[in-house]
């Protein structure tokens, strides 16, 4: 009877020696998933910009990015020159073009500065300037700009001349500011998250998207926000700006 007791005993530890091993089993296949997936997330993003080189940028209808942008600590900036030549500007753009994506950059600005940041952007000798045809977030020292004066929608983050930002989150000039740009044609939504703050939000086409068009400065201009498919640009407004970390997450 002993023995019987004994062999039960044993068969029972076994059994529990078997669970424990596929328990762990089943635990280290989950590890790699949960790995797979962080990595898959991370790959989805394309740098645009590394902080070392303007490769995979161009000027406007131009060439290569070199003067008056340079590159500083890891970002690039522009530097007006003190000379410009009649009709010159120096926006830089994309060689690759988007359509649904999400966009994320840091832009600091100096005191009294302006600059833009463009999507949808149509490269051609028939528009002269990106903002003809790709929408603008503004990229603005509130405090001491004057064009701030011309209402909430010239304001730092918002669409240019359309929407208002919903609350004041920029820093003052001189310091780094944070936007994720998010365009889904697919769903018909656009927004700006500025310093972890969603601030504004938007149709990007449609029947919505024209009325604001219409209501704006660009009711005439031929050809704006009419490309799905377009470049990002960041403007030469005349003032010193910086921009760094610039990745975009295709959608």
């Amino acid at each position: 009877m002993k023995k019987a007791k004994l062999f039960l005993l044993v068969l029972l530890a076994i059994g529990c020696k078997q669970k424990d091993k596929e328990a762990n089993k089943e635990a280290n296949k989950e590890e790699p998933m949960s790995e797979t997936a962080e990595n898959t997330d991370e790959e989805a993003w394309q740098v645009l910009f590394d902080g070392t080189s303007f490769e995979g940028w161009h000027f406007y209808n131009g060439g290569e990015v070199g003067e008056p942008w340079k590159l500083e600590e890891g970002a690039m900036v522009f530097y007006p020159p003190e000379e410009r030549p009649e009709g010159a500007s120096y926006n830089i753009v994309t060689d690759e073009e988007f359509t649904n994506f999400e966009l994320s950059l840091e832009w600091k600005v100096s005191e009294g500065g302006n600059s833009g940041i463009f999507w949808g952007v149509h490269e051609s000798e028939q528009f002269g300037q990106p903002y003809q045809t790709g929408p603008e977030i503004q990229v603005l020292d509130d405090d001491r700009h004057p064009d701030a004066k011309n209402g909430t929608t010239h304001q730092a983050g918002a669409l240019y001349d359309m929407i208002a930002p919903s609350k004041k989150v920029v820093k003052p000039a001189g310091e780094w500011n944070e936007v994720i740009l998010t365009i889904n044609h697919e769903a018909n939504q656009g927004s700006v998250v500025m310093n972890g703050e969603k601030i504004v939000e938007f149709p990007v086409h449609g029947e919505e998207w024209d009325k604001m068009v219409a209501n704006s400065k660009f009711a005439d201009w031929e050809g704006f926000g009419e490309y799905r498919t377009g470049k990002i640009g960041l403007q030469d407004h005349g003032d010193v700006v910086a921009y760094r970390n610039i990745k975009i997450r295709r959608l």
